[in-house]
């Protein structure tokens, strides 16, 4: 089994910044791939991006590409999303999930992921 805790989330103004932290505990030697997604209330679940744990190679989604940036600290076993220039449109609850196996096609989906966190909440004001 592997733990997810995500944290870094708050309120900020149009144009800020922020960065999210997800550390992972238990198993993670069978990590794989981390990914961050999001959800707004009423929405879908929508891929922010992923990367690989061994190679650090990163993927974003077409709206994310540009502002959002996804690093890895592999000894602390923590993914981050650093987040700039934010819009109100990014308000959300951000997930990481984490998968034991990269499967092509199945990494920009939430069901490609075995282990979520609780997610942390981004408010951007207007």
């Amino acid at each position: 089994q592997v733990q997810l805790v995500e944290s870094g989330g708050g309120l900020v103004q149009t144009g800020g910044s922020l960065r999210l932290s997800c550390a992972g505990s238990g198993r993670t030697s069978s990590i794989a791939v981390m990914g961050w997604f999001r959800q707004a209330p009423g929405k879908e679940r929508e891929f922010v991006g992923r990367i690989t744990w061994s190679g650090g190679t990163t993927t974003y989604a077409d709206s994310m590409r540009g502002r959002f940036t996804i690093s890895r600290d592999i000894e602390q076993n923590t993914v981050f999303l650093q987040m700039n220039s934010l819009k109100p449109e990014d308000t959300a609850v951000y997930y990481c999930g984490a998968a034991n196996t990269y499967t092509i096609g199945r990494m920009r989906s939430s069901g490609g992921y075995d282990y979520w966190g609780q997610g942390t909440q981004v408010t951007v004001s207007s």
